[in-house]
């Protein structure tokens, strides 16, 4: 097996917490929580798995770092299809943010830079993050203020609707800002 399949196999593997569940359970002592919430106690696991099949339910250890380790008497099948349901409606009502990039150089003329604004503006207003780039090539790397400047500006035009996450910063060649969308009392899902 490949060192790439091996390494997704471990994330799956994390990602996904199995519960120890009935005999899996090897430890000699557990504190158990019955299905309606109870603690009945510490007793040896066999005890535990002994009431959870009288009662038809399965033991299912829930807290394994706690000293003893905590088992509850619960469905577990049931338990399991509403974690499933859980993840599935917080996945529904996630919303993706992108960063969007908007790129410029020093010398840029009024209607270029209103034009690059609108942009920006539209993208600040979906909901998407911006990352504005002044460009320094030659000899213009002995004006990065000017660079600086025009990111202020466009920071200054953009904070209706937009507030600075990073300042201004010179990167090599590259001066970057970001932007993000100010928060509404009434977003867009």
């Amino acid at each position: 097996m490949c060192a790439d399949a091996q390494t997704n196999l471990e994330v799956l593997s994390i990602s996904k917490q199995d519960h120890q569940i009935n005999e899996e359970i090897r430890d000699k002592e557990v504190r158990v929580i019955d299905s309606a919430g109870q603690q009945l106690g510490v007793m040896s696991s066999q005890e535990a798995l002994k009431l959870a099949e009288e009662q038809d339910l399965d033991l299912v250890k829930i807290a394994p770092g706690a000293n003893p380790p905590v088992c509850k008497i619960m469905d577990y099948g049931k338990f399991r299809f509403e974690q499933a349901k859980k993840e599935k409606e917080a996945r529904k009502n996630q919303k993706v943010v992108e960063v969007k990039e908007i790129r410029m150089s020093p010398g840029i003329d009024t209607n270029d830079f209103n034009v690059k604004l609108k942009n920006a503006q539209k993208f600040l207003a979906d909901g998407d993050r911006v990352k504005v780039t002044v460009r320094f090539r030659g000899r213009e790397m002995a004006h990065t203020n000017i660079g600086e400047q025009l990111l202020v500006k466009f920071g200054q035009e953009c904070s209706q609707i937009a507030t600075v996450e990073k300042n201004p910063k010179l990167d090599g060649r590259h001066m970057t800002m970001f932007l993000s969308p100010k928060a509404t009392k009434n977003q867009k899902d």
